[in-house]
Protein backbone atom coordinates (compact mmCIF):
# COMPACT_ATOMS: atom_id res chain seq x y z
CA UNK A 1 0.00 0.00 0.00
CA UNK A 2 1.17 3.54 -1.10
CA UNK A 3 0.28 4.97 2.52
CA UNK A 4 2.92 2.41 4.29
CA UNK A 5 6.17 4.37 2.11
CA UNK A 6 5.20 7.57 4.53
CA UNK A 7 6.91 5.41 7.56
CA UNK A 8 9.84 4.83 5.63
CA UNK A 9 10.20 8.43 4.21
CA UNK A 10 12.01 11.75 5.98
CA UNK A 11 15.44 11.39 6.04
CA UNK A 12 15.81 12.09 2.18
CA UNK A 13 13.47 15.01 2.31
CA UNK A 14 14.45 18.30 3.11
CA UNK A 15 13.47 19.53 6.87
CA UNK A 16 11.37 22.70 7.84
CA UNK A 17 13.25 24.71 10.54
CA UNK A 18 11.52 26.26 13.46
CA UNK A 19 11.87 28.84 15.83
CA UNK A 20 11.86 27.04 19.16
CA UNK A 21 13.35 23.90 17.30
CA UNK A 22 11.45 20.46 16.25
CA UNK A 23 8.91 20.69 19.33
CA UNK A 24 7.64 24.08 17.66
CA UNK A 25 6.49 21.70 14.67
CA UNK A 26 3.44 20.64 16.56
CA UNK A 27 2.38 24.22 17.50
CA UNK A 28 -0.42 23.73 14.69
CA UNK A 29 -1.55 20.10 15.80
CA UNK A 30 -1.29 21.88 19.54
CA UNK A 31 -3.13 24.40 19.28
CA UNK A 32 -6.23 22.61 16.93
CA UNK A 33 -6.32 20.40 20.20
CA UNK A 34 -6.65 23.78 22.49
CA UNK A 35 -9.69 24.92 19.66
CA UNK A 36 -10.90 21.71 19.95
CA UNK A 37 -11.57 21.52 23.81
CA UNK A 38 -12.49 24.80 23.99
CA UNK A 39 -15.33 24.68 21.52
CA UNK A 40 -16.40 20.97 22.32
CA UNK A 41 -15.41 20.62 25.76
CA UNK A 42 -16.12 23.92 27.34
CA UNK A 43 -18.69 25.50 25.06
CA UNK A 44 -20.38 22.06 23.76
CA UNK A 45 -20.43 23.26 20.19
CA UNK A 46 -20.12 20.45 18.09
CA UNK A 47 -20.24 22.15 14.76
CA UNK A 48 -17.58 20.44 12.07
CA UNK A 49 -17.22 23.54 10.95
CA UNK A 50 -15.80 25.32 13.41
CA UNK A 51 -13.24 22.91 13.65
CA UNK A 52 -12.34 23.08 10.43
CA UNK A 53 -12.14 26.87 10.95
CA UNK A 54 -9.92 25.91 13.66
CA UNK A 55 -7.07 23.91 11.63
CA UNK A 56 -6.75 26.73 9.54
CA UNK A 57 -6.38 29.18 11.87
CA UNK A 58 -3.33 27.04 14.16
CA UNK A 59 -1.89 26.47 10.81
CA UNK A 60 -1.55 29.95 9.45
CA UNK A 61 0.01 30.87 13.27
CA UNK A 62 2.46 27.68 12.62
CA UNK A 63 3.75 29.60 9.75
CA UNK A 64 5.02 32.48 11.85
CA UNK A 65 7.42 30.01 13.55
CA UNK A 66 8.97 29.24 10.54
CA UNK A 67 12.64 29.95 10.02
CA UNK A 68 13.80 31.63 6.80
CA UNK A 69 11.18 31.03 3.72
CA UNK A 70 7.62 29.95 4.14
CA UNK A 71 7.39 27.63 0.85
CA UNK A 72 8.58 24.66 2.41
CA UNK A 73 5.85 24.88 4.98
CA UNK A 74 3.10 25.75 2.47
CA UNK A 75 4.18 23.19 0.05
CA UNK A 76 4.32 20.66 2.97
CA UNK A 77 0.37 21.15 3.80
CA UNK A 78 -0.41 20.31 0.24
CA UNK A 79 1.59 17.37 0.43
CA UNK A 80 -0.02 16.65 3.73
CA UNK A 81 -3.60 16.67 2.07
CA UNK A 82 -2.73 14.76 -0.93
CA UNK A 83 -1.68 11.71 1.07
CA UNK A 84 -3.60 8.47 0.16
CA UNK A 85 -4.21 7.36 4.01
CA UNK A 86 -6.56 10.58 3.95
CA UNK A 87 -8.41 9.69 0.54
CA UNK A 88 -8.95 6.56 1.77
CA UNK A 89 -11.12 7.28 4.69
CA UNK A 90 -13.10 10.11 2.43
CA UNK A 91 -13.78 7.32 -0.12
CA UNK A 92 -15.14 4.83 2.60
CA UNK A 93 -17.52 7.54 4.26
CA UNK A 94 -18.91 9.00 0.77
CA UNK A 95 -19.91 5.41 -0.18
CA UNK A 96 -21.14 4.45 3.44
CA UNK A 97 -22.70 8.10 3.67
CA UNK A 98 -25.05 6.50 -0.18
CA UNK A 99 -25.59 3.46 1.83
CA UNK A 100 -27.04 3.87 4.65
CA UNK A 101 -29.07 6.98 3.64
CA UNK A 102 -30.53 4.71 0.98
CA UNK A 103 -31.76 2.45 3.47
CA UNK A 104 -32.62 5.08 5.14
CA UNK A 105 -35.19 6.21 2.66
CA UNK A 106 -36.78 2.54 2.13
CA UNK A 107 -37.77 2.26 5.48
CA UNK A 108 -35.34 0.51 7.62
CA UNK A 109 -35.04 2.18 10.50
CA UNK A 110 -39.57 1.35 10.80
CA UNK A 111 -38.12 -2.30 9.71
CA UNK A 112 -35.82 -1.82 13.31
CA UNK A 113 -38.78 -0.70 15.25
CA UNK A 114 -41.07 -3.06 14.47
CA UNK A 115 -38.48 -6.19 15.51
CA UNK A 116 -37.64 -4.56 18.45
CA UNK A 117 -41.15 -4.31 19.23
CA UNK A 118 -41.93 -8.06 18.44
CA UNK A 119 -38.48 -9.07 20.10
CA UNK A 120 -40.02 -7.03 23.09
CA UNK A 121 -36.12 -5.18 22.90
CA UNK A 122 -37.21 -2.11 24.83
CA UNK A 123 -35.27 1.12 25.44
CA UNK A 124 -33.43 -0.48 28.39
CA UNK A 125 -32.07 -3.18 25.98
CA UNK A 126 -31.09 -1.24 22.71
CA UNK A 127 -27.94 -0.38 23.47
CA UNK A 128 -26.43 -3.64 24.45
CA UNK A 129 -27.61 -5.29 21.71
CA UNK A 130 -26.74 -2.19 19.07
CA UNK A 131 -23.40 -2.76 20.65
CA UNK A 132 -23.38 -6.49 19.44
CA UNK A 133 -24.95 -6.05 16.12
CA UNK A 134 -21.90 -2.84 15.18
CA UNK A 135 -19.71 -5.15 16.31
CA UNK A 136 -20.44 -7.90 14.34
CA UNK A 137 -21.22 -5.24 10.94
CA UNK A 138 -17.94 -3.63 11.69
CA UNK A 139 -16.24 -6.90 11.97
CA UNK A 140 -17.48 -8.04 8.35
CA UNK A 141 -17.07 -4.86 6.36
CA UNK A 142 -13.80 -3.77 8.28
CA UNK A 143 -14.69 0.01 8.91
CA UNK A 144 -15.53 1.25 11.98
CA UNK A 145 -16.26 4.48 10.30
CA UNK A 146 -18.94 3.12 7.85
CA UNK A 147 -20.43 1.10 10.61
CA UNK A 148 -20.91 4.22 12.41
CA UNK A 149 -22.22 6.54 9.91
CA UNK A 150 -24.83 3.54 9.13
CA UNK A 151 -26.32 2.66 13.26
CA UNK A 152 -26.01 6.76 13.77
CA UNK A 153 -28.28 6.85 10.10
CA UNK A 154 -30.35 3.67 11.42
CA UNK A 155 -30.50 2.10 14.85
CA UNK A 156 -29.75 5.42 16.61
CA UNK A 157 -33.11 7.36 15.44
CA UNK A 158 -35.02 3.68 15.74
CA UNK A 159 -33.49 3.15 19.36
CA UNK A 160 -34.05 6.98 20.51
CA UNK A 161 -37.92 6.78 18.97
CA UNK A 162 -38.44 3.76 21.19
CA UNK A 163 -37.01 5.73 24.36
CA UNK A 164 -32.99 4.40 24.58
CA UNK A 165 -31.06 7.00 26.41
CA UNK A 166 -28.73 8.66 23.30
CA UNK A 167 -25.96 9.22 24.62
CA UNK A 168 -25.65 6.27 25.78
CA UNK A 169 -27.08 4.98 22.71
CA UNK A 170 -24.41 6.83 20.75
CA UNK A 171 -21.58 5.03 22.72
CA UNK A 172 -22.75 1.69 21.74
CA UNK A 173 -22.66 2.25 18.56
CA UNK A 174 -18.96 3.69 18.70
CA UNK A 175 -18.29 0.80 20.65
CA UNK A 176 -19.02 -1.67 18.15
CA UNK A 177 -17.22 0.15 15.86
CA UNK A 178 -14.14 0.09 18.02
CA UNK A 179 -14.48 -3.66 17.87
CA UNK A 180 -14.39 -4.56 14.28
CA UNK A 181 -12.15 -1.64 13.44
CA UNK A 182 -9.59 -3.60 16.07
CA UNK A 183 -10.16 -7.39 14.78
CA UNK A 184 -11.32 -7.39 11.27
CA UNK A 185 -8.70 -8.89 9.16
CA UNK A 186 -9.75 -5.86 6.08
CA UNK A 187 -9.88 -3.43 8.64
CA UNK A 188 -7.16 -0.67 7.80
CA UNK A 189 -5.89 -0.28 11.00
CA UNK A 190 -5.19 -3.89 11.31
CA UNK A 191 -3.58 -3.91 8.04
CA UNK A 192 -1.21 -1.64 8.89
CA UNK A 193 -0.05 -2.20 12.61
CA UNK A 194 0.55 -6.08 11.02
CA UNK A 195 2.70 -5.08 8.13
CA UNK A 196 4.67 -2.07 9.79
CA UNK A 197 5.33 -4.43 12.52
CA UNK A 198 6.55 -7.38 10.45
CA UNK A 199 4.29 -9.43 11.37
CA UNK A 200 1.06 -11.72 9.10
CA UNK A 201 -2.26 -10.82 9.67
CA UNK A 202 -4.00 -13.72 10.09
CA UNK A 203 -1.40 -14.48 13.07
CA UNK A 204 -1.90 -10.52 14.37
CA UNK A 205 -5.66 -11.26 14.76
CA UNK A 206 -5.51 -14.88 16.73
CA UNK A 207 -3.19 -12.97 19.19
CA UNK A 208 -5.48 -9.94 19.84
CA UNK A 209 -8.77 -11.86 19.95
CA UNK A 210 -8.12 -12.48 23.66
CA UNK A 211 -7.70 -8.90 24.63
CA UNK A 212 -10.58 -7.68 22.30
CA UNK A 213 -12.92 -10.46 23.43
CA UNK A 214 -12.70 -9.54 27.57
CA UNK A 215 -12.98 -5.93 27.05
CA UNK A 216 -15.87 -6.74 24.52
CA UNK A 217 -17.98 -8.73 27.28
CA UNK A 218 -17.36 -6.17 30.23
CA UNK A 219 -18.57 -3.50 27.81
CA UNK A 220 -21.35 -5.63 26.90
CA UNK A 221 -22.52 -6.13 30.33
CA UNK A 222 -21.79 -2.43 31.19
CA UNK A 223 -24.57 -1.59 28.72
CA UNK A 224 -27.06 -3.67 29.87
CA UNK A 225 -26.18 -2.54 33.54
CA UNK A 226 -26.05 1.41 32.20
CA UNK A 227 -29.67 0.46 29.69
CA UNK A 228 -31.61 -0.24 32.90
CA UNK A 229 -30.12 2.38 35.46
CA UNK A 230 -29.57 5.40 33.03
CA UNK A 231 -33.02 7.63 32.34
CA UNK A 232 -34.73 6.48 28.81
CA UNK A 233 -36.32 9.16 27.06
CA UNK A 234 -40.12 9.29 26.97
CA UNK A 235 -41.07 11.10 23.16
CA UNK A 236 -44.46 11.87 21.71
CA UNK A 237 -42.42 11.17 18.28
CA UNK A 238 -42.33 6.96 18.97
CA UNK A 239 -45.72 6.92 19.27
CA UNK A 240 -46.87 8.75 15.81
CA UNK A 241 -44.14 6.23 14.05
CA UNK A 242 -45.49 2.92 13.62
CA UNK A 243 -43.03 -0.09 12.42
CA UNK A 244 -43.29 -1.72 9.54
CA UNK A 245 -41.69 -5.25 8.70
CA UNK A 246 -41.11 -4.90 4.87
CA UNK A 247 -38.29 -2.81 6.11
CA UNK A 248 -35.92 -5.58 7.27
CA UNK A 249 -35.28 -6.77 3.93
CA UNK A 250 -32.36 -5.04 3.68
CA UNK A 251 -30.92 -7.00 6.10
CA UNK A 252 -30.13 -8.59 2.94
CA UNK A 253 -28.32 -5.70 1.67
CA UNK A 254 -26.31 -5.31 4.59
CA UNK A 255 -25.63 -9.13 4.53
CA UNK A 256 -24.03 -9.06 1.42
CA UNK A 257 -21.73 -5.77 1.60
CA UNK A 258 -19.79 -7.77 4.71
CA UNK A 259 -19.86 -11.22 2.71
CA UNK A 260 -18.44 -9.41 -0.51
CA UNK A 261 -16.26 -8.04 1.82
CA UNK A 262 -15.34 -11.33 4.18
CA UNK A 263 -14.71 -12.39 0.61
CA UNK A 264 -11.70 -10.20 0.14
CA UNK A 265 -13.13 -7.40 -1.82
CA UNK A 266 -12.49 -3.40 -1.95
CA UNK A 267 -14.56 -2.10 0.65
CA UNK A 268 -15.65 0.44 -1.78
CA UNK A 269 -16.88 -2.57 -4.77
CA UNK A 270 -18.61 -3.98 -1.21
CA UNK A 271 -20.57 -1.16 -0.22
CA UNK A 272 -20.87 -0.31 -4.06
CA UNK A 273 -23.12 -3.61 -4.65
CA UNK A 274 -25.22 -2.51 -1.17
CA UNK A 275 -26.03 0.55 -2.81
CA UNK A 276 -27.42 -0.94 -5.52
CA UNK A 277 -29.31 -4.23 -3.87
CA UNK A 278 -30.87 -1.35 -1.74
CA UNK A 279 -31.98 0.60 -4.92
CA UNK A 280 -33.57 -2.16 -6.39
CA UNK A 281 -35.49 -3.19 -3.14
CA UNK A 282 -36.87 -0.06 -2.66
CA UNK A 283 -37.87 0.24 -6.49
CA UNK A 284 -39.35 -3.20 -6.72
CA UNK A 285 -40.97 -3.08 -3.34
CA UNK A 286 -42.25 0.22 -3.54
CA UNK A 287 -40.36 0.93 -0.22
CA UNK A 288 -39.08 4.23 -2.30
CA UNK A 289 -39.35 6.59 -5.39
CA UNK A 290 -36.75 7.06 -7.67
CA UNK A 291 -36.69 10.55 -6.82
CA UNK A 292 -36.04 9.59 -3.22
CA UNK A 293 -32.71 8.16 -4.78
CA UNK A 294 -32.01 10.67 -6.85
CA UNK A 295 -33.46 13.82 -7.65
CA UNK A 296 -32.73 16.49 -10.38
CA UNK A 297 -35.28 19.60 -8.79
CA UNK A 298 -35.50 22.00 -12.23
CA UNK A 299 -37.58 25.30 -12.80
CA UNK A 300 -41.14 24.58 -13.36
CA UNK A 301 -41.25 27.29 -15.71
CA UNK A 302 -38.14 25.76 -17.87
CA UNK A 303 -39.47 24.16 -21.20
CA UNK A 304 -36.59 21.83 -20.77
CA UNK A 305 -37.69 20.38 -17.48
CA UNK A 306 -41.18 20.11 -18.79
CA UNK A 307 -40.54 18.24 -21.67
CA UNK A 308 -38.55 15.73 -19.63
CA UNK A 309 -40.81 15.88 -16.56
CA UNK A 310 -42.15 11.99 -16.98
CA UNK A 311 -38.42 10.71 -16.37
CA UNK A 312 -38.78 9.29 -12.64
CA UNK A 313 -35.66 11.37 -11.22
CA UNK A 314 -36.50 14.93 -12.90
CA UNK A 315 -39.24 16.83 -10.58
CA UNK A 316 -40.30 20.56 -10.87
CA UNK A 317 -40.16 22.82 -8.31
CA UNK A 318 -40.52 26.93 -7.87
CA UNK A 319 -37.54 28.26 -9.64
CA UNK A 320 -35.79 29.72 -6.28
CA UNK A 321 -35.36 25.90 -4.97
CA UNK A 322 -33.69 24.26 -7.53
CA UNK A 323 -30.99 21.85 -7.23
CA UNK A 324 -30.32 18.25 -6.59
CA UNK A 325 -31.59 15.82 -3.57
CA UNK A 326 -32.17 12.29 -2.81
CA UNK A 327 -30.41 9.53 -0.72
CA UNK A 328 -27.08 9.31 -3.11
CA UNK A 329 -26.90 12.80 -2.61
CA UNK A 330 -27.49 13.99 1.27
CA UNK A 331 -25.55 10.71 1.91
CA UNK A 332 -22.31 12.32 0.12
CA UNK A 333 -22.68 15.69 1.06
CA UNK A 334 -23.14 15.80 4.25
CA UNK A 335 -19.44 14.39 4.82
CA UNK A 336 -18.08 17.62 3.20
CA UNK A 337 -16.90 19.75 6.26
CA UNK A 338 -15.41 16.52 7.75
CA UNK A 339 -13.30 15.55 4.73
CA UNK A 340 -11.92 19.26 4.92
CA UNK A 341 -11.09 18.61 8.43
CA UNK A 342 -9.46 15.00 7.60
CA UNK A 343 -6.92 16.78 4.83
CA UNK A 344 -6.57 19.50 7.41
CA UNK A 345 -5.11 17.59 10.36
CA UNK A 346 -3.47 15.41 8.09
CA UNK A 347 -1.67 18.36 6.66
CA UNK A 348 -0.38 19.48 10.32
CA UNK A 349 0.80 15.78 11.38
CA UNK A 350 2.80 15.80 7.94
CA UNK A 351 4.33 19.34 8.90
CA UNK A 352 4.97 17.66 12.34
CA UNK A 353 7.27 15.08 10.71
CA UNK A 354 8.87 17.28 8.12
CA UNK A 355 9.71 19.97 11.43
CA UNK A 356 11.25 16.65 13.50
CA UNK A 357 8.49 16.99 16.15
CA UNK A 358 7.82 13.41 16.22
CA UNK A 359 11.28 12.28 15.76
CA UNK A 360 11.47 14.33 19.13
CA UNK A 361 8.95 12.88 20.71
CA UNK A 362 10.36 9.06 19.54
CA UNK A 363 14.44 9.82 21.19
CA UNK A 364 12.80 11.22 24.68
CA UNK A 365 10.58 8.27 24.56
CA UNK A 366 13.61 6.13 23.74
CA UNK A 367 16.56 7.68 26.14
CA UNK A 368 14.16 9.06 28.96
CA UNK A 369 10.73 6.72 29.63
CA UNK A 370 11.31 3.50 27.81
CA UNK A 371 14.08 2.34 30.32
CA UNK A 372 12.94 -1.53 30.86
CA UNK A 373 10.54 -4.10 28.85
CA UNK A 374 7.60 -2.74 31.34
CA UNK A 375 8.38 0.90 30.75
CA UNK A 376 8.94 0.22 26.95
CA UNK A 377 5.22 -1.20 26.53
CA UNK A 378 3.50 1.11 28.95
CA UNK A 379 4.95 3.98 26.98
CA UNK A 380 3.93 1.95 23.78
CA UNK A 381 0.42 2.62 25.02
CA UNK A 382 0.66 6.12 26.43
CA UNK A 383 2.47 7.36 23.16
CA UNK A 384 0.03 5.94 20.52
CA UNK A 385 -2.78 7.91 23.13
CA UNK A 386 -1.07 10.86 22.80
CA UNK A 387 -0.55 10.52 19.16
CA UNK A 388 -4.34 9.66 18.40
CA UNK A 389 -5.17 12.97 21.02
CA UNK A 390 -3.19 14.88 18.08
CA UNK A 391 -3.95 13.20 14.54
CA UNK A 392 -8.01 12.35 14.71
CA UNK A 393 -8.03 9.76 11.72
CA UNK A 394 -6.98 6.49 13.50
CA UNK A 395 -5.14 5.15 10.66
CA UNK A 396 -3.20 7.90 10.11
CA UNK A 397 -2.02 8.20 13.86
CA UNK A 398 -0.84 4.77 13.46
CA UNK A 399 1.20 4.99 10.22
CA UNK A 400 2.80 7.94 12.11
CA UNK A 401 3.66 6.36 15.07
CA UNK A 402 4.26 3.04 13.88
CA UNK A 403 8.09 3.16 13.42
CA UNK A 404 8.48 4.37 16.72
CA UNK A 405 6.60 1.64 18.23
CA UNK A 406 8.93 -0.72 16.21
CA UNK A 407 12.00 0.92 17.58
CA UNK A 408 10.98 0.35 21.04
CA UNK A 409 9.78 -2.93 20.92
CA UNK A 410 13.29 -4.27 18.91
CA UNK A 411 15.29 -2.40 21.62
CA UNK A 412 13.77 -5.00 24.55
CA UNK A 413 12.83 -7.96 21.72
CA UNK A 414 9.16 -8.07 22.03
CA UNK A 415 7.26 -9.55 19.56
CA UNK A 416 5.95 -7.99 16.41
CA UNK A 417 2.26 -9.30 17.24
CA UNK A 418 2.57 -7.69 20.77
CA UNK A 419 3.59 -4.40 19.22
CA UNK A 420 0.95 -4.56 16.19
CA UNK A 421 -1.41 -5.40 18.68
CA UNK A 422 -0.80 -2.45 21.46
CA UNK A 423 -0.38 -0.31 18.08
CA UNK A 424 -3.75 -1.30 17.09
CA UNK A 425 -5.83 -1.34 19.97
CA UNK A 426 -5.28 2.30 20.97
CA UNK A 427 -5.58 3.69 18.14
CA UNK A 428 -9.03 1.60 17.07
CA UNK A 429 -10.06 2.53 20.68
CA UNK A 430 -8.93 6.30 21.16
CA UNK A 431 -10.17 7.26 17.80
CA UNK A 432 -13.74 6.99 18.87
CA UNK A 433 -13.10 8.60 21.83
CA UNK A 434 -12.07 12.24 21.88
CA UNK A 435 -14.68 14.83 20.67
CA UNK A 436 -12.69 15.74 18.05
CA UNK A 437 -11.58 12.32 16.42
CA UNK A 438 -12.98 11.64 12.99
CA UNK A 439 -15.17 8.12 14.40
CA UNK A 440 -16.92 10.59 16.62
CA UNK A 441 -17.16 13.41 14.44
CA UNK A 442 -18.26 11.14 11.54
CA UNK A 443 -21.17 10.24 13.47
CA UNK A 444 -22.03 13.39 14.65
CA UNK A 445 -22.55 14.94 11.10
CA UNK A 446 -25.86 12.52 10.50
CA UNK A 447 -27.13 13.89 13.68
CA UNK A 448 -28.38 17.45 12.30
CA UNK A 449 -30.24 15.69 9.38
CA UNK A 450 -32.26 12.77 11.71
CA UNK A 451 -33.17 16.03 14.24
CA UNK A 452 -34.59 17.78 11.00
CA UNK A 453 -36.52 14.28 9.61
CA UNK A 454 -37.72 13.07 12.88
CA UNK A 455 -37.88 16.29 14.39
CA UNK A 456 -36.67 15.13 17.92
CA UNK A 457 -34.19 17.66 19.53
CA UNK A 458 -32.46 14.47 21.43
CA UNK A 459 -31.28 13.28 18.30
CA UNK A 460 -28.16 15.37 18.63
CA UNK A 461 -25.98 14.10 20.99
CA UNK A 462 -22.78 16.62 21.32
CA UNK A 463 -19.51 14.82 21.23
CA UNK A 464 -18.15 15.53 24.24
CA UNK A 465 -21.18 14.49 26.00
CA UNK A 466 -20.14 10.33 24.69
CA UNK A 467 -16.61 10.16 25.97
CA UNK A 468 -17.39 8.62 29.13
CA UNK A 469 -19.80 6.25 27.26
CA UNK A 470 -17.42 4.46 24.53
CA UNK A 471 -17.28 1.82 26.78
CA UNK A 472 -15.22 -0.89 24.51
CA UNK A 473 -12.78 1.81 23.77
CA UNK A 474 -12.01 2.94 27.09
CA UNK A 475 -11.96 -1.09 28.08
CA UNK A 476 -9.56 -1.57 25.80
CA UNK A 477 -7.45 0.65 26.51
CA UNK A 478 -7.36 -0.69 29.88
CA UNK A 479 -6.76 -4.24 29.04
CA UNK A 480 -3.41 -3.37 26.89
CA UNK A 481 -2.37 -1.03 30.08
CA UNK A 482 -3.10 -3.75 32.13
CA UNK A 483 -1.00 -5.90 30.06
CA UNK A 484 1.83 -3.82 29.92
CA UNK A 485 2.62 -3.29 33.64
CA UNK A 486 1.97 -7.17 34.09
CA UNK A 487 2.88 -8.45 31.73
CA UNK A 488 -0.62 -10.71 30.80
CA UNK A 489 -0.26 -11.73 26.86
CA UNK A 490 4.04 -10.68 26.55
CA UNK A 491 5.50 -12.14 24.03
CA UNK A 492 8.99 -11.95 22.86
CA UNK A 493 10.85 -12.76 19.44
CA UNK A 494 12.44 -15.48 20.56
CA UNK A 495 8.63 -17.39 21.11
CA UNK A 496 6.85 -17.04 18.08
CA UNK A 497 7.77 -16.51 14.94
CA UNK A 498 5.49 -14.46 12.34
CA UNK A 499 4.80 -15.64 8.93
CA UNK A 500 6.30 -13.87 5.73
CA UNK A 501 4.11 -10.67 5.56
CA UNK A 502 2.02 -10.18 2.11
CA UNK A 503 3.05 -6.17 1.68
CA UNK A 504 -0.24 -4.84 -0.23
Amino acid sequence: MDEFSDVQEGGDEPDIEFYGGKWASGIPLGLFIVWAIFQSGVLQIGDTRGLVAGMLVALVIGMFFVKGSWAGYANTIFEGMTQRVAATAIVAWLWAGMFSETLQVGGFVDGLIWAADALQVGAELFPAVTFVLAAVLATGIGTGYGTTIAFVTLFFPAGVLLGANPVLLFGAILSGAVFGDNLAPVSDTTIVSAVTQDSDIGGVVASRFKYAIIAAVIAFAGYLVAGFTMPTLSLEGAASLEGTPLGLVHLASIAIVIATAVRGRHIVEAISWGIVTAIVFNVALGLSSVADILAFEAPEGLATAQSLSWLPFVTLVPGTETGVSGSLYSGAVGFFPLIVLTLLIVAGARIMIRGGGFEALQDWLLNRVATNVTRAETTMVLGTGAMNAMITINTAAEIAIAPYIARIGERYNINGYRRANILDANTSALGYIFPWAGGVLVGYAQMPGLVAEYGVDQLLVQPISVVPFVFHGWLLVGVFLFAALTGFGREYTTDRASEEVARV
